[in-house]
């Protein structure tokens, strides 16, 4: 164990040196470290403590101070948390974000995106916006094409108690783009500005934005996006990086995150492959971000944004929850849907309920048969059986 131990500090220096190194030749840092991916591998699985072995390698995360200021002036807000739940379509409603938040009470989190056209002529406000008064902070995301639709939508969200708008400028999905909405808005750099302008016009929020590095390999401009969209009034921007091209395929290219907070004045948000600790520290070291958002790791695990918030906060891991643990939060919130949305929440929660099933014995077998449940009854019954299983063995 000390000769391991000894190696890996050696190789934590040589890590850190890497980094400056890449750094100070306009590197892609990412390309550049991605030799070390192995052998980090090799040492974090013989590490005395995962907790030692992150501070070791990405001492400059400063665990005390980690709040986020989003806008200036009267109209900002200040965040205790640097680690955000990503806004999910057909995942974040009301339901989930409570979930996540009973991990990371500080974190921002955000609703499904909201299409600001369909906003437009409805007396009552849709259950995808509605938000509860006591879980904040919290964003509305809105997308569409027409600055106008989008300013009087986002004047609606205010209302309903929306602490900042954002905008979703980095949905790769063909319904959305091909309407001119999501990562579309890419191609259409002065349309963007001007949709951020009105937006930031219409309401006393800050307003944000999330998108992704380009339309594809070809057409990657996130570097002048985002400077017009800061030069219009973004407040923050949250950066996916990928294009849209990749949708969610391939690994994120974080050097791009880097390259545009090195030219930013505002906050810059990371985004792709935050699905761990682990990921997030890395991430954060390599680009310089002011904050990582939780995506698709948050699937069937609601718990990550708190474990990600808590390590940068305390520089220690809270411990993981056990699969039992995990299949009891699964039961809460089949329950929870089935109580907010009725039958609908119960069909809605097969989906949920297949993400929380894996990496134990009888997990597939499991995810099939919660995928047809009926009733909360049945899947709870399912879920208990499970629970006892693994408790006996």
């Amino acid at each position: 164990m000390q000769k391991i131990w000894i190696g890996s500090t050696i190789y934590f220096a040589a890590f850190r040196l890497s980094i400056a190194i890449a750094r100070s030749n306009d590197c892609n840092v990412i390309e550049f470290l991605s030799g070390f991916d192995v052998v980090q591998a090799m040492i974090w699985s013989h590490r005395p403590t995962k907790s030692l072995a992150l501070m070791a390698v990405f001492p400059k995360l400063n665990t005390s101070h980690q709040s986020l200021t989003i806008g200036h002036g009267h109209h900002a807000v200040t965040l205790n948390s640097r680690v955000l739940q990503s806004p999910l379509s057909g995942v974040t409603d009301l339901v989930f974000r409570r979930l996540v938040r009973r991990y990371a009470p500080e974190s921002m989190m955000y609703t499904e995106m909201v299409q600001a056209s369909s906003l437009q002529h409805l007396k009552e406000t849709p259950i995808i916006m509605e938000i509860d008064p006591d879980e904040r902070p919290i964003s509305i995301q809105l997308f569409d094409c027409r600055p106008d639709f989008l300013a009087s939508a986002a004047v609606k969200a205010v209302e309903q108690g929306a602490d900042t708008i954002d905008i979703n400028m980095g949905c790769p999905v063909n319904k959305i783009t091909k309407n001119g909405g999501g990562s579309s808005l890419l191609r259409q750099p002065e349309l963007a500005a001007q949709i951020v302008r009105d937006v930031v016009n219409a309401v006393d929020v800050p307003v944000t934005v999330k998108t992704r590095i380009g339309w594809d390999e070809g057409e990657i401009n996130i570097l002048e996006f985002s400077k017009q969209l800061q030069d219009a009034g973004a407040a923050m921007i949250t950066v996916h990086a990928r294009t849209r091209a990749q949708a969610y395929n391939g690994p994120a290219d974080w050097d791009w995150i880097r390259r545009v907070k090195d030219q930013l004045e505002i906050p810059v948000i990371a985004n792709g492959d935050i699905d761990s600790v682990e990921s997030a520290v890395r991430c954060l070291e390599l680009t310089g971000a002011d904050g990582v958002m939780c995506s698709r790791g948050t699937l069937g695990y609601p718990f990550l944004v708190g474990e990600v918030d808590y390590y940068l906060k305390h520089g220690v891991e809270k411990v993981k929850p056990t699969i039992a643990q995990i299949l009891q939060c699964a039961s809460e919130h089949l329950e929870m849907l089935a109580a907010y949305k009725g039958d609908r929440g119960i069909y809605q929660s097969r989906k949920h309920m297949t993400w929380y099933c894996k990496g134990f014995p009888g997990a597939h077998e499991l995810r099939s048969q919660l995928s047809q449940i009926r009733s909360v009854q049945e899947g709870q019954d399912l879920l208990k059986g499970a629970i006892e299983t693994l408790t006996i063995a």
